[in-house]
């Protein structure tokens, strides 16, 4: 071979040693391009469960916001609950007993208008008597034996109301259930 050989040979050596070069940076280019959008990928997706997260979290905190003003005023209400208790029963013992100064005309329009003023507020009163016994509505404070077999596990007598304040339980109905 030939000084002249000796040279091309080594320029072409050369190229194609710089094209396999050339080759290798570009794969290795293709690698970090192909690293940088999983990155991306991932980070985009981080961002979207952020975002929906922290909707979420907007959105729990304006009900519980509604939630706290709807029932702000349970603690007043349930400390009201044994007066009116106290305003039954006296309406009850004057009716049975047929005597008007047990509860005379004014204590029957106070106790309508506390009842009026509180059933705005949201107050509702529970309906207990010959329902079904549910635990989750009532308390039972004794049982009776039944009478009939259709008022077996019903209530048959209501010792104390219970009551709702916005559809929530504030006290339970403390009943007599027939077993």
């Amino acid at each position: 071979m030939t000084e002249e050989e000796k040279i091309q040979q080594e320029i072409l050596d050369k190229q194609q040693f710089e094209s396999i070069e050339d080759s290798n940076k570009i794969d290795i280019e293709k690698d970090e391009i192909l690293a940088l959008k999983s990155e991306l990928m991932d980070q985009k997706d981080k961002y979207i469960r952020l975002v929906a997260e922290f909707d979420n979290f907007k959105k729990r905190n304006i009900k519980e916001r509604i939630d706290l003003i709807k029932n702000a005023s349970q603690d007043m209400i349930v400390d009201l609950l044994p007066i009116v208790d106290d305003f039954e029963r006296a309406q009850k013992l004057s009716v049975e007993q047929q005597n008007e100064n047990i509860f005379p005309e004014g204590m029957n329009l106070v106790y309508h208008k506390l009842i009026g003023l509180l059933k705005s507020k949201g107050l509702e009163p529970m309906d207990s008597n010959l329902k079904d016994f549910d635990p989750s509505f009532h308390e039972a404070i004794t049982e009776f034996p039944s009478p009939s077999d259709e008022l077996k596990g019903k209530v048959i007598d209501t010792v104390e109301k219970g009551y709702l304040l916005n559809d929530k339980i504030i006290r339970y109905a403390k009943v007599v259930v027939a077993k």
